[in-house]
């Protein structure tokens, strides 16, 4: 949970952890398998798994920015990979006659204390940082604009994170602090982390910070451009001795990842078509029918994945008309008819989605697909909105739980819709696809200002 630095015990969690873990793991190992196993041998070798597992899936690069639904993330994955590891030990020696019942209430519980002791001291340490100020590390920021005061406001706003902000410098004012001002500032104060925005420093600046970071032991951040809305995730590699910076892999290239992804949106997409859509169909369709001719469904090109058009299906909400692929819906639209405003409300009008995942052309969670006109605007006027296309578009998305949803009324709705898309894209998991899926409902159940 952090390297060591003196003063703030941070480097003795990741040990305790360790420890923690390897209790739980070795004691009910014992309980549920001795005498039938040899304990030592059994021991050493669901400990030496556990740590040999952990460092590849990196199960306790917990830091006290990490997210929960990352720690949740991290707690699957190692679940699955340690399952495997048991069974395969069972299955080998299988003379040993030991139920999978057995191994499965083992592992189970393994998790659900090890999970359980992890979250636990996760907030008891946001506790410990917030009441009683401890595990305190001390930031100053350099520069001053709208990036370096939204991050002052989090520090600020956030103590359970432990960041201690002492000061924040302003270059552009000739009436303060230089810049060597500010490092004699952060060599007195002994200030742990250094916060510069790029905008602010001229390179020369940059290398001096640069240069008093590596010899005074302080770690140093840097926050992008304040012109760039999107945060980059870079990777740092070495091609011999060249150090090479490149954008981090997106999740869903990975081909488990994918494979999991689409499992989960066919298993998904199923269930609500034979559950839900089976009988709600030929409701719908009666009602639709008798208050407007026209069909049921209505289809429409929408662009996917790298691009691609497909035809979009979606429960007709409005009177058949010739506008329908060129103007969204607004706000109080004549063209909606009545049972089309109870749908579009409730987000029932999008259940036929579900077949459109089924098929392949789009995901239950990902960046919503704009109508092909509007996607040949924005491409030409939004920068990196061709970045959503990396993945399948969803049925819901990041976006449009965060209050983005709906009828882009200016270019900041847009902006805003890429921004959240783009983090989606950077930074999927399955869990964050649940949370989202979640959080759709209970929208849907509370109602949104800009479903209409």
């Amino acid at each position: 949970m952090g390297t060591f630095k003196q003063g703030r015990y941070s480097g003795f969690l990741r040990p305790i952890s360790y420890t923690i873990d390897l209790c739980i793991i070795n004691v009910l190992a014992l309980s549920f398998f001795f005498p039938t196993v040899k304990p030592i041998l059994f021991i050493s070798l669901v400990s030496s798994t556990w740590v040999i597992l952990s460092l590849y899936s990196n199960f306790y690069e917990v830091y006290r920015f990490t997210r929960e639904v990352t720690i949740m993330s991290l707690l699957l994955k190692q679940t699955v990979l340690f399952t495997l590891i048991v069974f395969a030990y069972f299955g080998f020696r299988h003379n040993l006659n030991v139920e999978s019942t057995e191994v499965l209430k083992y592992i189970g519980l393994v998790f659900l204390l090890i999970g359980l002791a992890k979250f636990t001291i996760f907030y008891l340490l946001q506790k410990y940082r917030a009441s009683f100020g401890g595990n305190v590390r001390k930031t100053v920021i350099i520069g001053k604009n709208r990036q370096t005061n939204a991050l002052e406001t989090f520090f600020k706003n956030n103590p359970e994170y432990g960041y201690s902000l002492k000061k924040v410098f302003n270059l552009r004012d000739k009436n303060q602090n230089s810049l060597d001002d500010c490092l004699k500032f952060i060599k007195e104060r002994q200030v742990d982390e250094i916060y510069c925005s790029i905008t602010e420093l001229s390179n020369s600046q940059i290398l001096q910070v640069v240069s008093f970071a590596d010899n005074n032991l302080k770690i140093l951040k840097f926050l992008p451009d304040n012109k760039e809305i999107y945060s980059k995730k870079l990777k740092y590699e070495y091609y011999d001795f060249i150090p090479i910076l490149s954008l981090r892999n997106i999740p869903l290239q990975d081909d488990v990842n994918l494979f999991i992804k689409r499992l989960f949106d066919i298993v998904f997409s199923v269930c609500i078509i034979v559950f839900i859509l089976s009988w709600l169909t030929p409701i719908l369709a009666i009602i639709i029918k008798l208050e407007s001719k026209g069909p049921v469904f209505f289809k429409q090109s929408r662009n996917g994945f790298n691009y691609k058009e497909f035809k979009c299906y979606k429960f007709r909400s409005m009177t058949p008309n010739t506008d329908a692929h060129l103007y969204q819906a607004t706000r109080g639209d004549l063209r909606v008819t009545k049972v089309g405003k109870f749908i579009r409300k409730t987000s029932i009008d999008e259940l036929p989605q579900f077949y459109n995942v089924l098929f392949g052309d789009m995901s239950v969670v990902g960046p919503r697909p704009h109508m092909v006109s509007h996607t040949h605007m924005y491409a030409k006027r939004i920068d990196k909105f061709m970045v959503r296309h990396f993945v399948k578009p969803g049925i819901t998305g990041l976006a449009q739980i965060s209050g983005f949803r709906g009828e882009v009324e200016t270019d900041k709705d847009i902006i805003n819709r890429v921004k959240y898309d783009i983090f989606y894209v950077e930074n999927w998991s399955l869990l964050l696809d649940i949370k989202i899926i979640f959080q759709t409902l209970l929208n849907a159940f509370k109602g949104e200002e800009k479903a209409y």
